[in-house]
């Protein structure tokens, strides 16, 4: 992914400097390979006979006993820790990670923990995560990852060394999604405009958009703007409208109630969206109010998203978030559904 180099490149004159801090907070939008790029520093920390040189620096030998164990997947001084079903990272997970950051290392010469991501640490998991941030080990190294706008406290922020990764250009990220859907059986192969329209939706996340183009959630995204179209012309129930959104997961469709109320809040101040098939509506509604509206409409998805920690209900909360919407139709459009 030639978009990571620069992060990349960064990162090795902080090591050949002795500057590697204990503690890393990978920051960037969603689908851009954060979690690659932790692997990969993973492996860089974790190998005994480092190799290479110039511009990307020491690389990993990828034949130590060290790297043999990483190309497995079994390394024990390497560990994961990633949101539950309950879409957060718990305390039990930060104290087993505490408990294996203050442990001597089984086979390597330091220990790496990742957490991906900490912008889902709750509360009582990031106050845990605070004791061994604040008295971190010699030999560990944390390498926390942060999605792009959702917040990490501050706390936990300011005890760690922060790397933002730029998504590519358009170009760029054309071209390693071509190369990648090439790999796929030729049956299942998505169109070139099939992998264009994805790009546009994951705003130019190459991941994200292979990700989209090898799951459901194209289709998933078009009944429910269908069903939005309709709802917001009173055509159709709130209940109808929210099974689409249901169908997907509330993460999914929250992220895509946030796309379209950032999209909103371009237009109305003459920028360009980011999901050209949902412009009529979204331009419409621009036309009928207030820049402010579209802030507010952002405001009630993060609580949303806040809440979610909470297990609530996805359909009651599509339907609360569609009626949001809804409330920005002039009245005179408006009939009963």
């Amino acid at each position: 992914m030639p978009w990571l180099e620069q992060a990349w490149a960064s990162l090795q004159k902080r090591i050949a400097e002795n500057r590697l801090p204990h503690a890393l907070l990978v920051c960037g939008e969603r689908g851009v390979g954060k979690r690659r790029f932790a692997d990969a520093l993973a492996s860089l920390l974790i190998c005994d006979a480092l190799v290479g040189s110039g511009n990307q620096g020491n690389q990993p030998c990828g034949e130590c006993k060290q790297c043999e164990l990483v190309g497995a997947g079994t390394h024990p001084d390497i560990r994961l820790y990633t949101p539950e079903k309950s879409r957060m990272i718990k305390i039990d997970q930060i104290r087993a990670l505490s408990a294996f950051a203050v442990s001597s290392p089984q086979v390597g010469r330091r220990k790496i923990a990742i957490i991906d991501r900490a912008d889902q640490l709750n509360i009582n998991s990031a106050n845990a995560l605070l004791k061994t941030l604040e008295e971190p080990s010699d030999d560990v190294v944390l390498i926390l990852l942060q999605e792009s706008g959702r917040p990490v406290l501050p706390t936990i922020r300011s005890r760690c060394q922060s790397l933002l990764i730029q998504s590519p250009q358009e170009e760029e990220a054309a071209r390693w999604l071509s190369t990648e859907v090439m790999k796929l059986d030729e049956q299942e192969r998505p169109t070139a405009e099939q992998c264009a329209r994805a790009l546009s939706l994951a705003a130019n996340a190459p991941r994200l958009a292979l990700e989209y183009l090898s799951g459901e959630f194209l289709a998933q995204r078009d009944q429910a703007l269908d069903g939005f179209r309709q709802f917001m012309k009173g055509q159709i129930t709130v209940g109808e409208a929210a099974k689409p959104f249901k169908a997907m997961g509330l993460d999914a469709a929250l992220w895509l109630f946030e796309r379209w109320a950032a999209d909103l809040a371009r237009i109305g101040v003459g920028g360009q969206p980011q999901d050209p098939d949902a412009v009529d509506m979204l331009g419409y509604l621009a036309r009928n109010n207030p820049p402010w509206r579209a802030h507010q409409l952002l405001d009630s998805i993060h609580e949303a998203r806040s809440a979610a920690v909470y297990n609530v209900n996805p359909e009651l909360e599509a339907s609360r978030l569609l009626i949001a919407w809804q409330a920005l139709m002039p009245s005179r459009q408006r009939t009963s559904a």
